[in-house]
């Protein structure tokens, strides 16, 4: 029996969560589908439309396209004629737009499929992208619905881009495409004879390294490299002259606008199903062009790829699952925040809202955590890669571009510091100290040294520019890339900036204590003591933390500000890192609750500043209630959740939790317009017109920090040096839930039951239905040691009121 989870009048989950099925084409906004092997990769919205790319989706683009989420109408199509009628539609809803009978997307886990009938015809569009192959596969199944025979004809249509986008000059960069089609491979070809990538030099008078190929199954009857010829001056694209006269002009070389288009004639009697399958792709050469070619003619080839693709996704979902009473929180811990992490922020590093391709320094460090339960050793790779990317004086790129490996160099105070906060993540999860002793060169110094020596080189960075009140320094800004004015000279101060070095320097010095560093462990905790007495001296506004200073010296997100008064991170972070003592945590999370806590959580700040400040940065210069500016800033937001449960206030975690979750928000479509299925980058705030408006999704860093909030901080199952913490803060009314997780070799089934109704607090623990023997309590909670025999185990728990009986069970 299938159902349909978490309904809304635009479409809704498949009973195994991996597909949303959109059921209608006018969704409120685009809704995509970001789809990469970590290399080759495509977007896809639900009308059909999209881009694809190899590498970079800003410096290697094989197809154009231009951001109008109004419009949506650049992409990837395919028309079908009828040749009798001469009536003609699209496999997905645009370019045409003609009204289908049915209509379906199928927005799936390394997949999308759209299904529609059109005039007696059923089609089924199926794309993906090969786990180890440049290119993408369109699986177009047809379906004669009718009683009458029916001749069809196919049209391809795709404009070539072929390096930089957006390709803005087009009358200059036609000049160097060239394409050619060859019938011996029903494929035709292109070529580019510039590609205009930055490099150190400056100099951009190079080819373009690869080769592009469109091709079929079927000997096309007609193709086309002319855009001209296929659309006609001045016509649209919902109604091509080839398509209307249904002829392809067959024009390809040079001086022309480049288009790829390939003509399939297709019969089917009444009842009949036939199946062609095109591909797109970027090969090194023309010799590997040409085995794709033929690998991707077999269907039994393109159906292997796919099952290949599924069974990979199976590997990376499976080794974390949750059952909880809410089944929000079970669909988005269980695939789709792994998937958005995995899929678009790690290998596509781009989306519909923000087009991209570089590697943030800070960002896909971050990212890469939601690797540490699945493949640990992605993460390691991550940690390395970015290691590579620091100057010896421990600064770091702020972003730099795969393919060309140039970066940019900038003043921002927080990215060089979240390399020794990933390497002691990494540790938490696998306990492998090896990795402190892997060697990598910096950008300015080809002689490699330790990890531990880069992430001591960051610290020791930060730890140099310091205020007279013993205060970091906040440059062009923190992790809060709006704050870009603050500290420009180098006099601004950084409160959450000071939260985090506190942690991280209690964190490095334990890993540098255990690794026989116990001179610099014993510097960095002079040092942190003496950040948390200034953060606590200077930097408490009498009922918050302020955040910043100006170089000025005038404070921001204190209460002496008009706009801006109180920021969110200054606070949540105080908590988490440990800065403020009990009394503290509570006041500031309080007044986050109060002041700064919305229908759609947490806001970033607020009020939200209403004249744009020269002296603090381009935050200010949003409209009020849009994105940082006093709108809801999803990663910044999933710390509140943390902090909260940190604190124990679990009905205040989860009810965060469950505000920020893209379900629930998208549960009203016609005010969050946003995708239901991955997060949003940002929800506009009460001071905006649009106010629970999402927006910037999937290109996101908040995707990781959600999956880490729901299952490390409210279902309490998170990773340290000594064992895995059981510590759950959930609601009260739950009766329990089960968590299955890989940790350290074992496969572990740990089921929660609340016999008490409580929201925390573990009173038995009992490990393959014997008396748990060596478990410790932790705060509410308990650490089981790690279990050293890989075999699978069962952990249940049970949670209780009273802390002293607690305490004898566990004993």
């Amino acid at each position: 029996m299938h159902t349909k989870k978490l309904k809304t009048k635009f479409g809704y989950f498949s009973d195994d969560d991996k597909e949303y099925v959109i059921t209608r084409p006018d969704t409120p906004r685009p809704w995509v589908n970001v789809i990469s092997n970590g290399d080759y990769g495509l977007v896809i919205s639900q009308t059909g439309s999209g881009y694809s790319w190899r590498t970079h989706a800003g410096l290697n683009r094989l197809t154009r396209w231009e951001q109008d989420l109004i419009k949506d109408e650049w992409g990837k199509y395919i028309y079908i004629r009828d040749e009798e009628s001469g009536k003609f539609w699209s496999a997905g809803w645009k370019p045409v737009c003609a009204e289908p009978e049915e209509y379906r997307c199928r927005h799936g886990v390394g997949y999308s499929q759209i299904e529609s009938l059109n005039r007696g015809i059923r089609s089924s569009l199926l794309v993906f992208v090969p786990n180890n192959d440049p290119l993408e596969v369109w699986k177009l199944t047809l379906k004669n619905e009718g009683i009458s025979e029916r001749r069809l004809r196919l049209f391809t249509y795709f404009e070539w881009g072929l390096g930089a986008a957006p390709d803005w000059h087009r009358e200059f960069h036609k000049c160097f495409i060239n394409t050619r089609y060859d019938e011996s491979h029903n494929a035709m070809f292109a070529a580019k004879r510039l590609w205009e990538v930055p490099t150190e030099n400056g100099h951009w008078n190079m080819d373009w390294p690869y080769i592009a190929f469109h091709s079929s199954d079927v000997r096309p009857s007609g193709h086309d490299g002319d855009k001209e010829s296929f659309l006609g001056m001045y016509r649209e694209l919902s109604r091509p002259l080839a398509v209307e006269s249904g002829n392809s002009g067959k024009r390809t070389g040079n001086s022309l606008d480049p288009i790829g288009s390939l003509a399939v004639d297709v019969e089917l009697h009444p009842g009949e199903e036939k199946t062609i399958c095109f591909t797109l792709g970027a090969a090194d050469n023309q010799r590997e062009a040409m085995r794709l070619i033929a690998k991707y003619q077999s269907t039994e080839n393109v159906d292997n790829a796919l099952d290949e693709v599924k069974a990979r996704w199976r590997r990376l979902l499976s080794t974390v699952e949750v059952k909880t009473p809410d089944e929000a929180m079970n669909t988005m811990l269980n695939i789709w925040l792994k998937y958005q992490a995995i899929s678009g922020r790690l290998w596509g590093r781009t989306a519909y809202y923000q087009t991209g391709g570089a590697l943030g320094y800070r960002d896909q460090l971050q990212d890469s955590q939601i690797f540490l339960p699945i493949d640990s050793e992605q993460t390691k790779q991550q940690i390395l890669l970015h290691a590579r990317h620091q100057n010896k004086d421990g600064t770091v790129y702020h972003w730099w571009h795969p393919i060309t490996e140039l970066g940019l160099s900038t003043n921002m105070s927080d990215d060089l510091l979240w390399l020794p906060y990933l390497v002691n993540s990494y540790i938490q999860e696998t306990n492998d100290r090896s990795i402190l002793k892997c060697k990598e060169p910096f950008l300015d110094d080809s002689k490699p040294v330790s990890l531990l020596e880069h992430c001591n080189r960051a610290i020791d960075r930060v730890l140099s520019r310091f205020s007279k009140h013993g205060l970091p320094l906040i440059g062009a800004g923190d992790w809060n890339d709006g704050l870009s004015a603050v500290g420009l000279k180098w006099k601004g101060e950084s409160v959450w900036l000071g939260h985090f070095l506190y942690k991280i320097l209690n964190d490095h010095a334990a890993i540098l204590q255990a690794d026989g560093h116990k001179k610099l462990a014993s510097l960095y905790l002079k040092r942190a003591r003496g950040l948390r007495q200034a953060l606590n001296k200077h930097a408490w506004d009498g009922g918050w933390y302020w955040s910043a200073t100006k170089d000025s010296g005038e404070k921001i997100g204190s209460r002496s500000n008009k706009d801006g008064k109180i920021h969110l991170n200054a606070q949540t972070w105080s908590v988490i890192a440990g800065v403020a003592d009990e009394k503290r945590s509570k006041q500031v999370m309080d007044v986050v609750e109060k002041q700064l806590e919305k229908k759609a959580g947490p806001l970033l700040l607020f009020p939200a500043y209403k004249i744009p400040d020269e002296k603090i940065g381009y935050l200010t210069r949003y409209s009020a209630g849009m994105r940082e500016n006093g709108g809801v800033y999803t990663h910044a937001a999933t710390w509140a959740v943390i902090a909260e449960a940190m604190l124990g206030r679990s009905e205040a975690a989860y009810r965060m939790f469950s505000k920020i979750n893209p379900i629930n928000r998208a549960m009203n479509p016609d005010e969050y317009v946003a995708e239901p299925y991955v997060t949003a980058g940002n929800i506009d705030g009460p001071e905006s017109p649009f106010y629970g408006r999402g927006g910037w999704t999937w290109y996101s860093g908040s995707a990781t920090w959600l999956f880490k909030a729901g299952l490390d901080y409210i279902l309490g199952i998170r990773p340290t040096i000594d064992g895995l913490v059981i510590d759950p803060h959930i609601p009260s009314e739950w009766e329990g839930y089960k968590v299955s997780r890989r940790f350290r070799g074992s496969n572990l089934d740990i089921e929660v039951k609340n016999l008490g109704r409580v929201c925390h607090g573990v009173f038995e623990v009992e490990i393959d239905g014997k008396p748990a023997k060596g478990v410790r309590v932790v705060n509410e909670g308990v650490l089981v040691p790690p279990f050293t025999d890989g075999k699978p185990h069962k952990i249940d728990v049970v949670l209780d009121k009273s802390s002293s009986s607690k305490k004898r069970s566990l004993k």
